[in-house]
């Protein structure tokens, strides 16, 4: 499959769609000064060749209730057992994220809880999964960089 090409124009589509994935179309062609309908044909061919996927919301958790971050790292009896176990951690609501990895852990997740209680309720629940042999946990103190915008705006220089 050959590399879709990114122009400007696709490149401020982008941008203004990464700070609000609800921005009306309309919106996006009043800015940049072009048609909703080319705003609409070039979403839907970023769509076609995988560049978007879906949309998402950002939601604010510590008004939600669940303010407490932690990760955890899963040691595995063996290797072998990986999609096993991640099928039992995708059951866990409260796993928001989770990494097959090298190095010290087999798997790496982020959790989200209302607090420690809580989050030792999530994490015994992963140490209780058959084929882990036990966890290790970092608590967050702060989220203190979370910006996709500036990865994207690397990405499209260095196209």
């Amino acid at each position: 499959m050959a590399k879709f090409k990114l122009d400007e124009v696709d490149h401020q589509i982008l941008d203004m769609l990464i700070d609000n994935t609800r921005i009306p179309f309309t919106d996006i062609a009043k800015k940049l000064l072009i048609s909703a309908g080319t705003v609409h044909v070039r979403v839907k061919k970023m769509e076609e060749a995988g560049i978007i996927r879906g949309s998402s919301l950002t939601l604010d958790y510590k008004k939600l209730g669940y303010s407490f971050i932690a990760y955890v790292g899963v040691f595995l009896q063996n290797t072998s057992q990986t999609k096993f176990v991640l099928e039992r951690i995708d059951s866990i609501p409260y796993v928001t994220v989770a990494h097959i990895t090298t190095g010290k852990f087999n798997i790496f997740c982020k959790i989200r809880a209302k607090d420690t209680m809580h989050a030792k309720e999530i994490i015994f629940s992963i140490d209780d999964i058959d084929g882990v042999y036990r966890t290790e946990t970092m608590i967050s103190l702060e989220e203190s960089i979370n910006d996709k915008k500036r990865l994207m705006h690397t990405i499209f220089n260095e196209l």
